[in-house]
């Protein structure tokens, strides 16, 4: 007995005894793998190698790759050879190897938890398991049962001492192309030969996660600034994670916060490493683009493209320009802005709708314009409904320096954007559970993803490597965007999409219709935060923060409203229409057909801009009512909404006369001393007149009671009013 408690307190006090095993220093580990080329797989690889200091040595560097992939028959056997020939250079016997793949691997954590788990293991070498068996079900029965976990070897990975791995692939013969998982299997499925390696499996994922088969095993831990993937179902961390199999998206979902790459405590911790500054260059020496812009359907606000295309701050003579338009109604803007602006870049290539090309044809023409001119450095890819208000978006983009990356944007209002933070099983969208949180801003950093459209930066270099195929947008199946992102990754190459910065947003054209001059002012549903942007006075936000109101007359209030494009549409979409009133009382289109102060005018009604309008007086004119009339509130009902035309020889005036309204909105549509002389309105009872109206500003009156009022005579050139009657 007196021994016994001896014992114990030996194995308690002592500092080193044989009660407690002695831990395995970090140098005797050697973390093996190989690589054939430089992937960025590869390279997300090494650094969180890196992180973590582990020490690497790449196998295959420059080697011609025969082992197959894992879209195809079994292979890797190519991997087994190299390790078999690098064994022979290791004499130590106490060093240790861990063998594993590299292109679909992160580590989660450091050499000292590795070196412990493998310790704990009590084996000499120690391979990673999966739950499915692959590649021959046949010998499903023959391997060894265990009491919990997984069953099956898996050989992406695994770690042991020289010595006994050298005796485990002493006798490969094979070939390059034969199946290394096969090999390994039958080595741990023979029971002399597992006992005499002394070989065991990681069944409960403590050092190795191959997610193949354990997808919905695996999520993230944050916890105390750093980030591990967890298994649930056996409560374990492991420390290398492995996208074996078809599983490449899921590890590239988990590569963007593992190791530490993103945090909730440091947000993105690598988004500034290998980045390409342009501030210290001289703008001779910018990376040459060639952008392409795509307009392949009708889009509002075409126009507006171009005019940001035009702000975009890059040398324009680092630019050229590939523009394939395949929308005949846009031709009017196309040439309007080469005609005046194409000199500025370097060179222009422009294909009209006549050459009747589809989107993968125009697409992969683009491409190879770049492709072909040494001189190109990136591919900007640009539909023609993305609205880039960042001027800088083409600076970050090529500072990122990434192969393929885009900025994110949005549909306002929505969570739909240009990218996919994951696909389904037939490779269509699937939401990612990070997905909500990059699109609202509530995770900010760049990130590996699937799939990306719309506008995005290619780095040139790729198109004439591992992109060289001319029809990178064509499938079958595929749409071409998807038919590109599928390429992409069937190549390997990693896709970002990054939110650093708020970049714009995208356009909705489901609902855009062609049918009139202008039809962009159709646009206040669909594409609002446009529309106001385009057709809403710069200084129309002021209004709210008491300023810019004016009172000419008493209870008369003056404020901008319109832009001039504003101004200048609403007219020329109404001279198009041209159906003006003759200006005589007998009046059609309104109830009772009796008009006692007509004007000669066209309705909004006439030209289906009857609910734009009322939309129009709803954002706008409402709120500006309740500030300026204090506890009157409107919901804009307008029976009359028009567009007055005034001209000496036609109708130059309009008698005194009280509006058919609540209150009045009188917006000028054009410049006096400029399209117009004379005009103005003028209330009688106050003896007050407005007689030069500024453009774009509206008047807003009380109507039937108290301010009886009249339009002053033009006295030449043609003067233009909207004119709403609210509330009547």
């Amino acid at each position: 007995m007196r021994l016994l408690c001896f014992l114990l307190f030996a194995c308690v006090f002592s500092p080193l005894t044989r009660c407690e095993e002695k831990r395995i220093p970090e140098e005797k580990l050697l973390v093996v793998t190989v690589a054939t080329k430089e992937t960025d797989g590869f390279r997300r690889f090494l650094r969180s190698a890196k992180h973590f200091n582990y020490t690497v040595k790449v196998l295959g560097r420059g080697e011609t790759w025969k082992g197959g992939d894992y879209m195809g028959p079994p292979g890797g056997g190519q991997k087994v050879r190299l390790l078999k020939e690098a064994l022979e250079e290791m004499k130590k016997k106490d060093k240790i190897i861990l063998f594993i793949d590299s292109y679909d691997v992160v580590f989660a954590s450091g050499p000292k938890e590795l070196l412990k788990k493998f310790q704990q293991a009590r084996h000499k070498v120690v391979f990673s398991s999966e739950s499915l068996i692959w590649p021959d079900r046949h010998l499903e029965d023959k391997h060894p049962h265990v009491r919990e976990g997984n069953r099956f070897l898996g050989s992406g990975g695994f770690i042991g001492y020289v010595p006994n791995i050298k005796e485990m692939v002493a006798d490969w013969k094979g070939e390059d192309s034969d199946s290394d998982q096969l090999f390994f299997t039958k080595t741990y499925i023979d029971s002399a030969k597992r006992k005499s390696i002394n070989i065991t499996l990681d069944s409960k994922c403590r050092l190795f996660q191959n997610l193949h088969g354990a997808l919905d095993e695996v999520v993230l831990k944050f916890e105390d600034g750093r980030v591990r993937a967890r298994n649930l179902l056996y409560d374990t961390l492991p420390v290398m994670i492995h996208g074996n199999g078809p599983t490449k998206l899921q590890i590239n979902y988990l590569g963007n916060y593992i190791p530490n790459t993103w945090t909730f405590e440091t947000g993105c911790t690598v988004c500034h490493e290998d980045l390409r500054p342009l501030t210290a260059l001289k703008e001779s020496e910018y990376p040459l683009v060639v952008i392409g812009i795509f307009i392949q359907q009708p889009t509002p606000f075409v126009t507006v493209f171009f005019e940001r295309l035009l702000k975009l701050q890059y040398p324009k003579n680092r630019l050229k320009l590939f523009i394939s338009n395949q929308e005949t109604n846009h031709e009017r803007q196309v040439s309007s802005f080469l005609q005046d602006h194409g000199k500025l870049y370097q060179d222009v290539k422009s294909i009209g709708p006549e050459k009747e090309l589809d989107g993968t044809e125009s697409r992969n023409l683009g491409f190879d314009m770049c492709r072909k001119d040494k001189d190109c450095d990136y591919f900007f890819s640009v539909d023609v409904e993305v609205v880039l208000k960042n001027e800088d978006t083409l600076k970050v983009l090529v500072e990122q320096n990434l192969p393929v990356v885009a900025p994110m944007i949005t549909r306002a209002g929505r969570l739909w954007s240009n990218f996919w933070g994951a696909l389904s099983a037939d490779g269509y969208y699937s939401r990612s559970e990070d997905y909500v949180d990059i699109v609202q801003g509530r995770r900010v950093g760049v990130w590996n993803v699937p799939y990306v459209s719309s506008v995005y930066l290619v780095e040139a270099g790729l198109l004439r490597t591992e992109l060289t195929d001319f029809n990178l947008f064509n499938s079958h199946i595929l749409d071409p965007d998807m038919a590109f992102c599928h390429n992409i990754r069937s190549e390997g190459i990693f896709m970002y999409v990054t939110n650093m910065h708020t970049f714009g947003r995208i356009l909705s054209t489901e609902n855009y219709k062609m049918g009139h001059l202008h039809n962009d002012l159709w646009q206040i549903f669909e594409n609002p935060v446009d529309w106001q942007e385009r057709y809403i006075h710069e200084n129309y936000t002021l209004i709210m923060k008491n300023q810019m109101v004016e009172t000419p007359c008493p209870d008369v209030y003056w404020f901008p409203i319109f832009s001039d494009v504003a101004c200048d549409h609403l007219v020329e979409e109404m001279e198009h229409f041209g159906k003006w009133s003759g200006g005589g009382n007998t009046d059609t289109r309104i109830q009772g057909g009796y008009e006692n102060v007509p004007t000669i005018d066209i309705h909004m009604n006439q030209i289906n801009f009857e609910k734009e309008w009322h939309k129009f007086l709803l954002e706008f004119i409402a709120p500006i009512t309740e500030k300026m009339f204090p506890g009157y509130y409107t919901k804009c009902a307008t029976p009359l909404n028009f567009v007055v035309r005034y001209k000496p020889d036609e109708q130059p005036l309009l008698e005194p006369h009280h509006d058919a309204s609540t209150f009045t909105i009188n917006i000028a549509l054009n410049s006096k001393g400029i399209d117009y002389q004379g005009g103005g309105c003028r209330f009688l009872r106050y003896d007050c007149s407005v007689e030069a109206p500024r453009k774009g500003w509206a008047l807003m009156h009380p109507g039937r009671l108290t301010h009886y009022h009249e339009g002053l005579p033009t006295t030449a050139g043609v003067r233009y009013i909207a004119v709403s009657f609210v509330d009547p």
